[in-house]
């Protein structure tokens, strides 16, 4: 019985260990890394399915849950006040409809000037700086952070301290360590959302906290859920985005050459890279039958995503990365009522990132060898931490 996850050896292929979940049946009983057994689910019809079915649940209080996550994000996620994208319906739904205009497709067209502004300035400053630099800590990072800190109001000479808190509670191991920030993030955010600066969480405090539609405690976590889901994934998506194109020079070259295909490149990227992977988690809570199967109510399920977004019954010749394909049906934004909320933002600042990037700095490339670049645990957002690069 393999375990899952697996950590990548390579920051855009699937773990080698994955081959037996490949090639066998679509959803199967296997143990977990934290010992439980749970079933992992890799084909991508059966994972969509089960997704938008009710009788799974996200709450990860309910009995089997399959907690293969960082200590931290587990304590944020199992409180009496965890966030609402860990809660099942009515009540996330109702906190849900109240965020939902600010990340739709129009908003996102209102923001792109002042993404936009932002990519080009952080470009400035790199090239200011010249080369070498570590394009996480100069771009990846500092784009989507400038961009939700505006969007929520957080005051930017604090990105440091939330980076940080973040990085620790994603990724961090140390139980210890780890409880201390999440102290010191609840803390920070508690202050803030007493009396916020202009953004999202101001507009909530008055339009929700006030009205008692949403509690101080319901605000506070639901800004922390913003705030770290709002830049670590995009803030990895892009710099394993550039690793990917730069190794598929062809593909980087269709990418350069011709700003039509940028969307469905970056649909590409979603699909092959699934970054977000360990962390789609649920647990059933009534039987279900599917694919010859009973998945028994308090039975962990755990979404392979690297492996149904390359499962060849969904995807032409699915190992193949081609910026040409049209790949919207990927589940790396998860699937159903709990699909990311902040899709919209997200593809928005991969797109306006990745093409002023190799717009601006065409000789950009990898300063180390990809097999020499440090990449993150199996329970983490799958990505690298450093990224050396020069032009």
């Amino acid at each position: 019985m393999i375990t899952y996850p697996q950590a990548r050896t390579c920051p855009y292929q699937p773990a080698p260990g994955y081959d037996e979940l490949r090639e066998g049946p679509p959803l199967r009983r296997t143990r977990l890394i934290n010992g439980q057994e749970g079933w992992v689910v890799s084909g991508h019809r059966e994972a969509r399915a089960l997704l938008a079915d009710s009788r799974v649940s996200s709450d990860r209080t309910n009995t089997g849950f399959p907690m293969i996550m960082p200590p931290a994000l587990a304590a944020v996620q199992t409180s009496p006040n965890r966030p609402f994208i860990v809660r099942d319906d009515p009540d996330h739904n109702r906190i849900r409809r109240m965020l939902i205009p600010q990340f739709t497709a129009r908003r996102l067209r209102e923001l792109q000037p002042e993404i936009e502004q932002i990519v080009h300035a952080t470009i400035d400053d790199m090239l200011a700086a010249g080369p070498p630099a570590d394009l996480v800590s100069a771009f990846s990072l500092p784009i989507p952070s400038l961009v939700i800190s505006r969007l929520l109001g957080v005051p930017w000479e604090d990105h440091e301290f939330f980076q940080r808190a973040t990085k620790a509670i994603v990724q961090a191991l140390d139980t210890t360590v780890t409880g201390e920030v999440l102290a010191s993030l609840i803390s920070y955010l508690s202050t803030l959302a007493q009396d916020p600066p202009p953004g999202l969480i101001a507009q909530l405090k008055e339009e929700q906290v006030a009205t008692g539609a949403m509690s101080q405690d319901d605000l506070v976590f639901t800004s922390m859920l913003l705030l770290g889901a709002g830049h670590e994934t995009t803030s990895s998506m892009i710099s394993v985005g550039v690793i990917t194109l730069i190794d598929h020079p062809d593909q980087l070259a269709a990418f350069r050459s011709d700003p039509d295909t940028v969307p469905d490149a970056i649909e590409e990227l979603l699909r092959y890279l699934t970054i977000v992977e360990a962390p789609l988690l649920r647990v059933a809570v009534a039987d279900i039958e599917i694919a010859g199967e009973v998945i028994k109510a308090g039975e962990g399920i755990v979404f392979a995503g690297s492996i149904a977004n390359r499962d060849p019954d969904a995807f032409e010749d699915p190992e193949r990365f081609d910026i040409s394909r049209t790949a919207t049906h990927h589940i790396s934004f998860g699937y159903g009522v709990h699909q990311c909320l902040g899709q919209n933002l997200a593809r928005t600042e991969l797109r306006l990132a990745l093409s002023a990037l190799f717009e601006r700095v065409p000789t950009l490339r990898l300063a180390v060898p990809v097999e020499e670049l440090g990449l993150r645990p199996a329970v983490s957002i799958q990505g690298v931490d450093a990224l050396p690069v020069t032009w």
